[in-house]
C-alpha cells in the first residue's frame, strides 16, 4: 500500500491569536503526489494542545466541501484548500494549494504536407488566421510590427499595417467584424477595421501582464501571455472573465503561444527551441488532449542567420487544412494533423 502524502504549506490568520494558533495546521491527505480526477482528498486539522474546536468549514476555491471529497471535474492546475477553524471567540483561517495534473496523456499527433507556399522570412511571425480565403499575419520585433492581409498562395502582402515602433507586435483573432492584436510587454491590444485596418481603438490588460496569442469561440477570446495560463476576455469589453491553466498528467505546459480556435478546441504553437510543436488544449478544463509533432518542417525553409522557431497556426475551414510558419520562415506550410499510430 502506498504511503501517504502530505502536501503542507503555511497558513494564514483571519484574526491574530498570538501563540495559540500555531497549535492549528492543515493538513492535505491523499494517495499519490499527482492529484487527478477521480482521487480522493481527506482534510484534517491537526491541533498540537486538543483546543476545543467549535465548527471547521472547508472550502477549494471558495466553494464548499466536505473533509473528504472526490475531485470530479474540476479545471486543472494549482487551487486553494481552505479551511476556517472557529474557537473560543476566534476564527482562523488556514490554506494550502493543490495542483490537479490531467488524467491521461496526450494522444500524439504528426502531419501530412499539402502544399508549400512563399512566405515573407522578414516576417517574424506572432499570429496567423484566415479571413475567407485572405490570410491575416501579425508580426512582431519593435520597429518591424506590423498588421497584414496576406494572399497565402504567392505570399504578396495585399496590405501593410506597420505599429509604432515602441510595440512589439504578438497574436490576433477575427470576431465581430474586427480584428484584435496583441503587443507583447505594452499592456496594451489594439482593435481595427476588419476591412481597411483602420484602427478603431486600444484596450488595457488586467492581470495578464503580457499579450502572446490569441483566438476566439465566436463569443469569448482567449489570449496566452507565455506561462500555462490562457485567460477568457469579454468579446466586447476586453474584460478579464477567467483563466484556465493547460496542465499535461504530469505538468504544467508553459510557454503557450500562438492560438487557434478549431472545432471546439484550441491548438497553441509553443515557444520552444528544441522541438517543432503544437498542442491541442480543452478550453473547459485546460487539459493537453493532443500533441503535434512538427519535427522536419524548420528543415524545409532558407537556412539564414535571421531563422527562428516555429510559430503561427492557421486553421482553413473550407480546404480543412491548417497553415503553419514560423518567424522568419521562407515557406509556409499547408497540412493535415493525423494520428502517430507509430508511437
Amino acid at each position: 500500500m502506498k504511503a501517504l502524502f502530505l502536501l503542507l504549506i503555511p497558513f494564514v490568520f483571519l484574526k491574530c491569536g498570538g501563540d495559540m494558533d500555531s497549535n492549528f495546521k492543515l493538513d492535505v491527505v491523499v494517495k499519490k503526489n499527482k492529484l487527478q480526477w477521480g482521487d480522493t482528498i481527506r482534510l484534517k486539522i491537526k491541533n498540537k494542545k486538543n483546543i476545543p474546536i467549535k465548527t471547521v468549514n472547508y472550502r477549494l476555491n471558495g466553494e464548499a466541501v466536505e473533509d473528504v471529497f472526490v475531485l470530479k471535474e474540476e479545471p486543472l492546475g494549482k487551487h486553494n484548500i481552505e479551511a476556517v477553524v472557529s474557537y473560543d471567540d476566534q476564527q482562523l483561517r488556514l490554506q494550502k494549494s493543490i495542483t490537479i495534473v490531467a488524467d491521461t496523456p496526450p494522444q500524439l499527433y504528426t502531419y501530412s504536407i499539402v502544399n508549400e507556399y512563399p512566405h515573407d522570412e522578414k516576417a517574424y511571425t506572432q499570429g496567423l488566421e484566415f479571413d475567407d480565403d485572405i490570410l491575416l499575419e501579425s508580426t512582431g520585433l519593435r520597429g518591424q510590427s506590423s498588421l497584414r492581409k496576406v494572399n497565402f498562395k504567392t505570399g504578396e502582402i495585399i496590405e501593410n499595417k506597420p505599429l509604432d515602433d515602441s510595440y512589439f507586435g504578438e497574436g490576433l483573432t477575427i470576431i465581430n467584424e474586427m480584428i484584435y492584436q496583441l503587443t507583447w510587454q505594452s499592456k496594451l491590444g489594439f482593435i481595427y477595421n476588419k476591412e481597411d485596418l483602420q484602427l478603431i481603438r486600444s484596450f488595457p490588460f488586467e492581470k495578464s501582464q503580457e499579450g502572446w496569442g490569441l483566438c476566439n469561440d465566436g463569443n469569448v477570446l482567449y489570449k496566452s501571455d507565455g506561462t500555462n495560463t490562457i485567460w477568457l476576455l469579454d468579446a466586447n469589453s476586453q474584460k478579464e472573465i477567467g483563466n484556465i491553466q493547460v496542465m499535461t498528467n504530469k505538468r504544467a505546459l508553459n510557454k503557450l503561444n500562438e492560438l487557434e480556435w478549431v472545432d471546439g478546441k484550441i491548438y497553441a504553437n509553443t515557444y520552444q527551441f528544441e522541438k517543432e510543436v503544437a498542442v491541442i488544449i480543452d478550453p473547459k478544463s485546460g487539459k493537453v488532449e493532443g500533441v503535434i509533432d512538427f519535427t522536419g518542417l524548420k528543415d524545409k525553409v532558407n537556412q539564414h542567420s535571421e531563422l527562428n522557431v516555429l510559430n503561427g497556426i492557421a486553421y482553413h475551414p473550407k480546404r480543412k487544412t491548417f497553415f503553419v510558419t514560423g518567424k522568419n520562415w521562407s515557406t509556409l506550410f499547408e497540412v493535415k494533423i493525423e494520428e502517430n499510430n507509430g508511437q
